[in-house]
């Protein structure tokens, strides 16, 4: 008997029976092979067919795109594009954002001419005519053109700048130049005028009084302070490299400030305005605004109130450099709005709440500084206003109704860590809210133009109607 082994290797079975090996075995392995060719080039036909349906709507929207991008982008003298072309123009960028908003500073600067020489000029003279003799008509003919020359001064500190930034469109840091210097001139005209004038008026019939000598006029208009004195402290001599550091430190906050409003802001709000309004859209926005935000409040009280006025302060030697208070350690929001800015503060104090306490007869102190409060919001959301050229009373409502607010409930009997948290917690929101609301009201009066200016079309938010 032949052995199982042998079998099969000769393909038998265990039993002996030749197995059959199936005779289309190669052919199906040919087939195979050949199908799998004939699946590559219908899909390769299938791809190729896809492509060209698909070209046609492709090229219609980047069509539509290029036609969007040619559309926003700014006439001469208008805002920069809100994307940049390319990540290798960064630095460009920048420098183009910093260029558009001090754009016209010569003009600006030539505006401010005409007013620092009607507030160096008009009061001290104003000044010097009710300085005259008590007796006679003189007096009376020197108070009534006194009279004159300060509302002819007043109509020009607060007329003419506002003419020519309607005038001549100036971009945002050139308005902030004539805005800051239009509401420092005249705080400080009326500060010389109250601290001088009830020595005048109370002077004996028949007696003239000497005016204050307008050297101590003309250092009192260049020198860091709202408080008129006849003399200041001063230091012994000036030191130039400090000068020179704090308007180097000054420049440097600017140019961080342009990058973090091209790198933080105006990437996410340029579009927004075009895109339908949510409310989960809006509370992002303002968590995204807080950083910037607060970032821009830092390098405005760095910038401002410790370089510029320290410089200035160093170049007069003046010796009063008590601008600022430890703020960032308060506990309570009346600590914050005495010490943030101490110069603005003592001159509220000093000519709106006492003299406020003074016409109430020494009572009601919560409406002499409800008074403070309005008197600083009205300005604050002046000065919004004139520099980005729209109404939006974000700012006077977040300064007057909720700073109001927080200055009664969260009073000087609160201390502790956790209370300082609170007041940071409510400075990161509330910066939101002003970057991010301001910011979509800024592109959407630029994606959005009236057709017809009206009235109601100029103090309505135009970011309410702006989303398509």
């Amino acid at each position: 008997m032949e052995p199982k082994a042998a079998r099969l290797r000769r393909g038998e079975g265990p039993r002996g029976e030749q197995q059959e090996r199936p005779s289309g075995e190669g052919n199906t392995k040919k087939d195979g092979g050949m199908d799998l060719v004939q699946w590559t080039r219908h899909m390769e036909a299938v791809k190729t067919q896809l492509l060209e349906q698909a070209q046609g709507p492709l090229m219609e929207l980047l069509d539509r795109v290029l036609w969007e991008a040619v559309q926003s982008y700014p006439p001469q003298g208008g805002p920069v594009p809100s994307v940049p072309p390319d990540s290798s123009s960064k630095l460009m960028l920048e420098f183009d954002l910093l260029i558009f908003s001090f754009g016209q500073l010569p003009l600006a600067l030539m505006t401010w001419v005409p007013m620092f020489l009607s507030t160096l000029l008009v009061p001290y003279q104003a000044l010097r005519l009710w300085a005259w003799p008590r007796a006679g008509g003189a007096w009376m003919l020197g108070v009534a053109l006194g009279c004159v020359l300060l509302v002819a001064h007043t109509a020009v500190v607060c007329v003419l700048p506002v003419h020519v930034a309607l005038e001549y469109q100036l971009p945002p840091a050139s308005r902030s130049v004539l805005v800051f210097e239009q509401v420092r001139l005249l705080m400080k005209s009326y500060s010389f005028l109250r601290e001088a004038m009830p020595g005048t008026l109370c002077a004996r019939v028949g007696e003239g009084t000497q005016a204050p000598s307008f050297s101590s006029y003309l250092y009192f208009l260049f020198c860091p302070t709202l408080i008129y004195r006849k003399t200041y402290p001063r230091t012994p001599n000036v030191r130039w490299n400090y000068v020179a550091k704090n308007f180097a430190q000054a420049l440097g906050c600017v140019l961080y400030a342009c990058f973090i409003l091209s790198r933080l802001c105006v990437p996410v709000f340029a579009n927004m305005s075009r895109e339908p309004f949510s409310t989960r859209a809006l509370v992002l926005s303002i968590m995204h605004a807080t950083l910037p935000g607060i970032f821009m409040l830092l390098l405005i009280f760095f910038a401002f109130l410790h370089c510029w006025l320290n410089a200035f302060a160093e170049m007069l030697r003046f010796g009063d450099r008590m601008f600022y208070r430890d703020w960032w350690n308060s506990t309570s929001f009346s600590n914050y709005y005495r010490t943030w800015n101490v110069v603005v503060h003592d001159w509220l104090y000093s000519y709106v709440y006492q003299d406020g306490l003074w016409l109430l007869g020494g009572r009601a102190r919560g409406a002499a500084m409800l008074g403070v409060f309005l008197v600083s919001a009205v300005v604050h959301e002046y000065i919004f206003c004139f520099v980005l050229g729209f109404f939006y009373p974000v700012m006077l409502i977040l300064f007057f109704v909720i700073g109001g607010l927080m200055n009664f409930m969260m009073h000087d009997r609160h201390t502790g860590p956790a209370w300082n948290v609170l007041m940071w917690t409510m400075l990161f929101l509330g910066q939101g809210i002003q970057v991010s609301l301001y910011c979509q009201e800024w592109y959407a009066r630029r994606h959005c133009p009236l057709p017809q200016t009206t009235f109601w079309g100029l103090v309505t938010p135009r970011s309410w109607s702006c989303h398509t």
